[in-house]
Order: C-alpha cells, then structure tokens, then sequence
C-alpha cells in the first residue's frame, strides 16, 4: 500500500517554494565547495568540511520535500459539522480562547497554530462538534465554540 501524506493546498505552496529555494542554492553550495577544495590538503580544511555539510543537509531536505510531494493528498477545508482535516477550530474555556488549525504531520506547527491530527489536542477535537466538550491530557477543559 502506498503511502499517503495529508496536507493543505496552502503547505503544499509552502513546500513547492521552499524545494524551489533550495534548489536555487545549489549553485552557491557548489561554488563554496569548489573554492574550499582550492585551498588544498581536505583532511583539515574546515572551510571544506563546513560546505559539504551545508550541502549534505540541503539536498536532505530536498530529498525529504520532493517524497512529500510526491505522495501528498490534499486535503479539502471548508465549513462542516465536525472536525475534519483542515479545519479551523476555535476552543474557549472561561475567558481563554484558543484557535488551531488541524492538519498533517508534515505540516504541523504549533507555533502557528497548525496542530497534527496525531498530536494529543488533534486526537481529542477530531470528529467533534460544535458544543462539545473536551479534556486535554494536561486536565484542562474546553468547549468547541466554532468550526470553520
């Protein structure tokens, strides 16, 4: 079976422009490279050794992206019931609001607000509705206020 990796149209543009920005920085790797490599004797050339770790983290990264790429379902957001992959889920406890947006693992960032499905606040708000109520591990209590 092959494997499928969920993300929104918004993180795949993400992603396309950052493959291409890496893409574009082979060129200067390369040159860093070459230029160290004049210097002479490699066993102790930092200058060297410090370009080719650049470059092997950069095409890591590529690599990474264009499998992403390569098995990425997009999903769908919108207005439902219940949430969904891609959702947009405002949760309120007293005066605390709190807004997430549900999406992959590869995209997750919960900095901005993205959480994973797999995540423990992802698992607990899937599938719920509006009104209801839910308990974080941590204890804490809150009610799904709205779904976008």
């Amino acid at each position: 079976m092959a494997k499928t990796v969920s993300i929104t149209a918004a993180g795949r543009k993400d992603l396309e422009k950052e493959l291409a920005e890496l893409k574009a920085r082979r060129p200067e790797i390369a040159e860093k490279i070459a230029t160290a490599r004049s210097y002479g004797d490699l066993s102790e050339n930092e200058d060297y050794s410090a370009a080719r770790g650049e470059q092997k983290v950069i095409e890591g990264r590529i690599l990474e992206i264009e499998d992403i790429l390569l098995h990425a379902k997009i999903i769908k957001s919108g207005k439902r019931e219940k949430v969904a992959m891609g959702s947009t889920v405002t949760l309120k406890s007293g005066n605390s609001k709190s807004v997430y947006t549900l999406v992959g693992a590869v995209e997750a960032n919960p900095l901005e607000g993205k959480i994973s499905n797999e995540s423990p606040i992802g698992k607990e708000i899937f599938g719920k509705k509006v009104g209801d109520e839910i308990k974080l591990p941590n204890g804490k209590k809150f009610k799904i206020a709205e779904i976008n």
